[in-house]
């Protein structure tokens, strides 16, 4: 048998790859062929091996690789952190891609590799193959170049019969994209064997070890359980190592560095506008702004970069915008948004994209130094701009989230906004996974310890799961009024006058609540109260509950209790992320799929509309909703979030997330929210029911009238331009359709925002 073992990030789409060699192999050769996937279930950045097996005998069983005849390593930052050859047969071939010729890899190579390919006289070959993917303009897809890799230095086939299988494969795997994807793909294929060399191994192995994937300083868990689940190693742990409880500590994505971006975004501080824009769409908070005063300059690494602030809010004080290198997946969506020019060099902005490998050193230690900044005081950030928000700190930060996800955004801004009062109640699907799965958790904490509180329930019933934790914290807030109404001879009547009728509307108001509290909790403990009333004061805090899940949970499987929740009248906030798909699941159609839009299960086209969540909720009189689109009208995405929890009753925000899914380069997902605004496909409003009572029309439309037509949208998208491929007429009737929906839709809008309720009786 011949056992390959391919270690990859899957976001270069090699698993793809690889189950198309294994069929090549498979039916084109004498070969019985076997394919066994071990899968990270990290977004982004995931870790995934390809265990393929083949040989003349038949496969009776299934089981992982222990002994390989072959190992390709996709990514070169894999031999920091994994033992990559430690399965490998002597005399085996190893394959690695790197940003490195074949007469300077071993250099950079960990001493440990070196040894084993000494010890087990390996053959080694080496290629840059997103250089190859970046000349042929691949991206950073790389899946077609390995492949073609592996067959030219295997033997399994002749390399000419080899290459020319591989590209049968790729006209039947990307055939119904366009004959462009076919053809980008041919050209990798032919430019891989040029960039592909054998490399000669040297005697002796230097003296260079690998970094520790947690460095020493870390807390006790996440050097004990954390960081053998992050070096794969995870089924060596006891199950007395893990939380008997269940829980698990939060703020552990800052150990995981993963160093998966080919380029980060360097600041140009002459340049910039000190916008924020940037930081606002970082999907994994990856980009962070501060102001602080000169004098903490003094202590600066000599790469630090600062400005003046250049408003009178931080008079005398710097500003710096600051990458975390390790951490950035190197989208592109910053650079994208950044509407500052270079004047002398227009194709420059106040971001560039650059190598990783040439800055993360020295930024590194930047964003160490930047790190340790104090952060603005809450109560002074002008919370209701774009530009302040982004002072805030973010709670959840470096998710595993797919690069450029358009859903992350939106939950770093809600834990920017009420951070350390968040209870979130989040559904099944990618925001629970980039959410809450081990080993490492993006929700964190502020500087005084204090963050959200995360749970993620079943798809079904995530609403009620929602409403429940809502109920208890109003039953909990009821039982501390009491008991502090009862001591009120005790504590003083002006002093629980305070705590009950404190207004908690700003920050300023939060915070001198909380100091409340603290006196009284301390007034608790001198005076030995029990611990109930101790547990419960902290309820006299107001808290935030939100209700977080995708359009699969909203829209289908949830809707239900969703609706449910709406009727209830119950203060509760919910936030759909609408990527119009099943994303977690492999891109099935929801019910919030658009008309038109190729899916699993509409693979010849939706027929029938997108379901307008918006509408059924306003239907109500009594909820709040806001359809939101961060590409469009940032504002007005602040503005929504703020609205949505001052209102004292249910509020439903359904914000536009693109997504792979959606067939679009991801670093200009902004873009394309905006393109779906512009031609009314997507569609800015905000209904608060307030506004009745002060005789003003509830609903605000923040988008203009349509100027664009939907076709044109469309074709920007793999998952509407695909059927006009394999179905050009059906295409034609249903991009018409969808135009027609977009019609009526807006004249709808139009007439009720129109309405008069000045007359209206209260």
């Amino acid at each position: 048998h011949y056992f390959p073992k391919i270690n990859s990030y899957e976001h270069d789409v090699t698993v793809g790859a690889n189950k198309n060699s294994n069929k090549i192999i498979g039916e084109e050769t004498e070969n019985y062929a076997q394919g066994y996937f071990v899968y990270d279930s990290k977004k982004s950045g995931s870790v995934t091996i390809s265990h393929l097996r083949f040989g003349s005998k038949p496969i009776r069983s299934s089981y992982l690789i222990e002994s390989a005849n072959f190992v390709g390593c996709h990514q070169f930052p894999l031999m920091e952190q994994f033992e990559v050859l430690e399965k490998i047969v002597p005399g085996g071939i190893f394959l690695l891609n790197a940003p490195y010729d074949k007469n300077t890899i071993w250099q950079h190579l960990p001493a440990n590799v070196q040894s084993q390919i000494i010890a087990k006289r390996l053959k080694f070959y080496v290629i840059d193959a997103y250089k190859v993917a970046a000349e042929t303009k691949m991206g950073v897809r790389i899946n077609t170049i390995m492949q073609t890799c592996f067959f030219a230095i295997s033997g399994v086939l002749p390399r000419t019969e080899a290459i020319a299988h591989i590209k049968k494969t790729i006209e039947k795997t990307y055939g119904s994209k366009g004959q462009n994807v076919v053809e980008t793909n041919y050209q990798a294929v032919d430019q891989t064997l040029a960039n592909l060399f054998e490399v000669s191994i040297p005697g002796v192995a230097g003296n260079r070890f690998p970094q520790p994937p947690i460095p020493e300083h870390a807390p006790d868990f996440v050097k004990r359980v954390t960081a053998i689940i992050i070096a794969g190693k995870g089924d060596s742990l006891p199950v007395s190592a893990f939380p008997p409880d269940g829980t698990w500590p939060t703020g552990t994505t800052q150990w995981e560095k993963r160093n998966i971006a080919q380029t980060i975004p360097i600041w140009d501080s002459e340049v910039c506008i000190q916008c924020n824009k940037c930081a606002l769409v970082c999907p994994h908070a990856a980009i962070r702004v501060n102001v602080f005063e000169p004098g903490r300059l003094k202590d600066a690494p000599s790469s630090f970069k600062s400005v003046d602030y250049g408003g009178n809010e931080y008079a005398g004080m710097k500003y710096t915008v600051q990458v975390a290198p390790e951490d950035c997946t190197g989208c592109g969506v910053c650079v994208d948004v950044c509407p500052a020019k270079n004047k002398s060099q227009p194709k420059y902005k106040a971001i560039n994209m650059e190598s990783h490998r040439d800055h993360v050193k020295k930024e590194k230690e930047n964003y160490a130094f930047f790190l340790d900044l104090p952060d603005p005081a809450r109560s002074g950030v002008a919370v209701d701009t774009v530009k302040g928000t982004q002072f805030l700190k973010p709670l959840f930060e470096y998710s595993g989230a797919c690069a450029g996800c358009g859903e992350t955004p939106y939950v770093k801004l809600l834990s920017q906004l009420f951070g350390d009062r968040l209870l979130i109640a989040n559904a099944t699907g990618c925001s629970s996974i980039y959410g809450g799965n081990l080993p490492t958790t993006p929700w964190t904490v502020n500087a005084e310890g204090r963050g959200p509180a995360w749970a993620n329930s079943l798809f079904e019933d995530n609403a009620e799961f929602g409403l429940g934790i809502r109920l208890a914290v109003a039953q909990r807030k009821m039982m501390a009024q009491n008991l502090l109404k009862n001591i009120a001879s005790k504590y003083g009547d002006d002093r629980v006058r305070a705590i009950l009728t404190a207004p908690q509307k700003t920050e300023n108001d939060i915070q001198l609540q909380r100091v409340r509290v603290d006196e009284l909790k301390k007034f608790l403990r001198e005076n030995k109260f029990n611990n109930d009333f101790l547990e419960h004061a902290d309820y006299l805090v107001d808290k935030s509950t939100w209700i977080v899940g995708g359009d699969g949970w909203a829209y289908d499987i949830g809707f239900g209790g969703l609706d449910h929740v709406l009727a209830s009248g119950e203060n509760v906030n919910v936030l759909v992320l609408d990527t119009m798909v099943y994303s977690n699941t492999g891109g099935q159609m929801s019910k919030g799929t658009p008309l038109g839009a190729v899916a699993k299960f509409a693979t010849n086209g939706k027929d029938i509309p997108k379901k307008n969540l918006g509408f059924l909720a306003m239907s109500y009189g009594h909820v709040y909703v806001a359809q939101i689109a961060m590409g469009y009208r940032d504002l007005q995405t602040v503005k929504a979030f703020q609205e949505a929890e001052a209102y004292p009753g249910p509020s439903l925000i359904i914000a536009y997330s693109q997504c792979i899914a959606h067939g679009i380069n991801m670093s200009i997902g902004m873009q394309h929210q905006k393109a779906a605004v512009d031609c009314g496909f997507w569609p800015l409003y905000r209904y608060n029911p307030e506004a009745i009572a002060r005789r003003e029309n509830p609903l605000k439309l923040d988008s203009k009238a349509p100027k664009t037509k939907f076709k044109d949208f469309a074709r920007m998208e793999t998952r509407f331009k695909m059927l006009e491929k394999t179905d050009p007429d059906r295409e034609k009737v249903l991009i018409a359709a969808a135009q027609t929906e977009i019609h009526q839709q807006w004249s709808y809008l139009e007439q009720l925002a129109a309405l008069d309720y000045s007359k209206i009786s209260t």
